[in-house]
């Protein structure tokens, strides 16, 4: 796998500027700096990379309005994710979850009656799997390193996306506030996530989900994330997610953006809404990512590592600068 092939795999939130220009390339699913499924709720079609441990994290406040139920709910609650890179680059295991503390405050008496919750929202072990790179075997497709322009242009490969499976076992406990009647103990979770990664700092992902399969209310959403990194350490994200299900169905939609701390650490925030009134929602979510990374690159078939082929890089045009110099008398 050549170098181009290893760095030309962005990240979703996490994107750098650098990420999509000749300068920073990455190899195979490990990438030179974090990558984070925050802030939104998607996840990207990309694993962590083997031997990374990553944990995503984003405390945040809810308030909901039903008007027809004659409700309100005000409270706080926590997304949550650990991921890690097992045998290979493409597998990832992650535990994801959100947990929700809030009062609920039914105004359809003359004497409003409130109820504190708290409770997990969805806790889900699984898996992720890359089953298309469009970049792996993409031959010939190397960066220009005279032409930033030349890397900045379209390239109609870009228009096909990586693809990932998932697959996952949700855990509801017994009498959960949070979900529909009668739900309780394993179900299954699957999910089909495609990216494209286009020139100019653009990412555009989408995930297919079927979720708690077999239950009586077991919902389909899709997920459409687009992400926009304009400058080397910020992103900013714009998201729809629709859910259709007997018990609960919506259609919302988050605005935010994420800030490169270091390549290990990324603090991220975003506004949540939808559009109808059964009920409204607004939440807002501060969050942040962290990797504790053990990764080594593993050695390709002619014995060189992507570390190797950026010192190739770096001498090819250190010996050009000296043919000019050998020529012209100067550089």
């Amino acid at each position: 796998m050549s170098l181009i092939e290893k760095k030309m795999k962005p990240i979703k939130f996490s994107v750098l500027f650098l990420i999509f220009t000749f300068t920073n390339f990455a190899f195979s699913q490990y990438t030179e700096v974090i990558n984070s499924n925050r802030p939104g709720v998607s996840q990207s079609a990309f694993a962590v990379g083997t031997n990374v441990i990553q944990f995503e994290v984003g405390p945040y406040i809810v308030k909901e309005e039903h008007s027809l139920l004659k409700y309100d709910v005000s409270g706080f609650g926590v997304d949550f994710a650990a991921r890690y890179g097992l045998l290979f680059e493409e597998l990832e295991l992650n535990v994801q979850g959100t947990y929700q503390n809030d009062t609920k405050t039914l105004n359809s008496s003359s004497i409003p009656s409130e109820t504190d919750r708290s409770n997990f929202k969805n806790l889900t072990v699984g898996a992720k799997y890359m089953v298309y790179d469009p970049y792996r075997n993409a031959a010939g497709e190397k960066p220009n390193l005279y032409s930033w322009k030349a890397n900045r242009q379209f390239k109609w490969k870009s228009l096909i996306p990586a693809v990932a499976i998932y697959a996952g076992a949700n855990f509801d406990t017994k009498d959960n506030s949070y979900t529909a009647p009668g739900i309780e103990g394993f179900s299954p979770k699957v999910a089909v996530i495609s990216q494209n990664n286009f020139t100019g700092g653009w990412v555009f992902v989408i995930n297919l989900i079927k979720d708690r399969i077999g239950t009586d209310y077991s919902d389909f959403q899709y997920i459409l994330t687009l992400t926009h990194s304009f400058d080397p350490k910020w992103v900013v994200f714009g998201e729809a997610q629709g859910i259709e299900s007997d018990f609960y169905a919506d259609n919302l939609f988050r605005f935010g953006g994420a800030y490169l701390w270091s390549k290990n650490f990324q603090l991220d925030t975003a506004l949540t809404f939808n559009t109808k009134d059964t009920p409204s929602v607004f939440g807002v979510n501060f969050g942040m990512s962290y990797r504790l990374d053990f990764h080594q690159d593993k050695e390709i078939d002619n014995g060189n590592s992507a570390k190797d082929e950026l010192r190739r890089q770096e001498r090819r045009i250190q010996k050009k600068k000296e043919t000019d110099f050998d020529k012209d008398g100067n550089l």
